[in-house]
């Protein structure tokens, strides 16, 4: 522990500051400013290098997280990367993406505002890569042994790049044009650019991982082929299919799932398209979904210039603070405000979408009302009824599990109770030879849950095929309940 009374002297937790609002609004770049080197040293610093660090037990990844923290305030810069990636293949996609339960769970929250760890870790990968110290890591011998990927997800990067480095020769299949899964189209670009992607891809087509794009597994290469062709397959292929909301009106133009939504404004900002072919310049929008994928929705309907957007939530709004049923350290429940939120917006909390109404075919506005839970479920508010305008609606209102039909149907694999991937504690399916990882198996969760998974399953196929393994597994299958 570097300074032990750090978190004494620096009591107040900094983060970076974004850009203001109307000069963020007129591009798609991140958010957020340059975080200065020396404050991100002295906010190291408040890490207390806890006896037991709570914050190991947040981190899925099991990332060594006061070890890092000391070297960065020792400016051992090079040191402290090499912990990062001990534990986490792709730290700059977590130091953006994940909601941080590491710092949900740090001792210093307890009374203190936590440690900024999040912080640290994305100013650690980008200073390496910066610095040209992410380089190839080569296996030291070949086992000959072939091992398909499906999925290009952080689950199925992360599987990809440990088998690959066990010396397997191991090829990537994605149905998209890019390989990055929901990294590549689901994440707008204000949240992270994707040349964060695509110069981890270059480090691992370095160290022999295949990518092969455009290729739908179970249509363009059957079950039966991939199976023949690979020694095994990690099914990494996420959840992907999205909760509907079947109520009068559905079958409207202008309502649309975000991953229908979201994808194109990604592909106008990689050059493919030069207008979106959904936007929603000059539009009423209404998201229905209080989650991160209906921020998103939110900062792009901004990006695109709204006329107005509402974000619904049928859950009440949250405390200011963390609720009492989620304490510490546990991930807190409390109200929280994304960067598209400052951007603009209404949100609207305890509401229930009733009906879809329209003119000529198209949405032009929806009837909702307030609802109140009694007895576990949601109760309509009587006389809380009302309509709003809408040109465009978007439901972000999560995934119900994978894509049943082609791949998983063929491959016979078994489902569990909640219609994901069966699995066992070596992230085996039912079918010899075939594992799963990520939210194809586990449910939709977290970019860290995923790649966590994604390193499991490889140090489980890398037995597998070998009869033994070196490869780090650091969750179990049963360690912690879906989401």
């Amino acid at each position: 522990m570097a300074d032990p009374s750090g978190f004494l002297k620096h009591p107040s937790r900094e983060l970076p500051v974004r850009r203001p609002v109307p000069l963020r609004l007129l591009d798609w770049n991140e958010v957020y400013e340059e975080f200065p080197k020396d404050t991100l040293r002295t906010q190291a610093s408040r890490c207390m290098d806890c006896g037991i660090p709570f914050c190991h037990n947040g981190c899925p990844l099991g990332n060594l997280i006061p070890e890092w923290n000391d070297l960065v305030y020792r400016d051992r810069w090079h040191d402290g990367i090499e912990r990062l990636h001990a534990t986490n293949n792709f730290p700059e996609f977590t130091g953006r993406l994940c909601p941080a339960p590491c710092e949900a769970s740090c001792v210093l929250g307890i009374n203190q505002d936590p440690v900024t760890i999040k912080q640290v870790e994305v100013e650690l990968i980008d200073r390496a890569f910066d610095e040209g110290w992410v380089k190839p890591v080569h296996p030291t011998r070949s086992t000959g042994k072939k091992v398909a990927v499906v999925g290009s997800g952080p689950a199925g990067l992360a599987a990809a790049q440990q088998l690959t480095r066990a010396g397997h020769m191991v090829t990537v299949f994605e149905r998209a044009d890019r390989i990055g899964g929901l990294l590549r189209y689901g994440i707008p670009e204000f949240k992270m650019e994707k040349r964060h992607i695509d110069r981890r891809l270059d480090q691992m087509e370095a160290e022999g991982t295949v990518f092969k794009t455009n290729v739908d597994v179970g249509v363009d290469i059957t079950a039966d082929e991939l199976r023949e062709q690979f020694d095994a397959v990690v099914l990494a292929g996420g959840a992907t299919a999205a909760r509907d909301l079947p109520i009068p009106g559905r079958d409207l133009d202008g309502i649309h799932q975000a991953m229908e939504y979201l994808p194109i404004a990604n592909r106008v900002q990689l050059g493919d398209l030069d207008e979106p072919t959904i936007t929603a310049e000059g539009k009423k929008v209404v998201i229905i979904g209080g989650g991160d994928t209906g921020a998103d929705c939110l900062g792009t309907s901004h990006r695109q210039g709204a006329v107005s957007v509402h974000q619904f939530e049928i859950m009440p709004r949250p405390p200011e603070t963390r609720a009492e049923q989620t304490p510490w350290p546990t991930y807190p429940l409390m109200y929280r405000v994304a960067s598209a939120h400052e951007e603009g917006g209404e949100r609207l909390f305890s509401v229930n979408t009733e009906k879809f109404v329209g003119v000529d075919g198209k949405v032009s506005a929806l009837h909702a009302h307030e609802v109140e839970m009694k007895s576990g479920r949601f109760e309509k508010v009587e006389g809380s009824d009302f309509e709003l305008e809408a040109d465009l609606v978007l439901l972000a209102m999560g995934f119900v599990g994978p894509e049943k039909p082609g791949l998983l149907t063929d491959l016979g694999v078994d489902l569990n109770e909640r219609g994901n991937v069966a699995r066992s504690a070596k992230w085996a399916t039912s079918v010899d030879g075939v594992f799963v990882a990520g939210d194809m198996g586990r449910g939709q969760s977290l970019i860290v849950w995923a790649i966590a998974e994604g390193r499991s399953a490889a140090a489980a196929v890398d037995a597998y095929l070998e009869g033994e393994t070196a490869l780090p597994s650091p969750v179990e299958t049963t360690s912690a309940p879906q989401r």
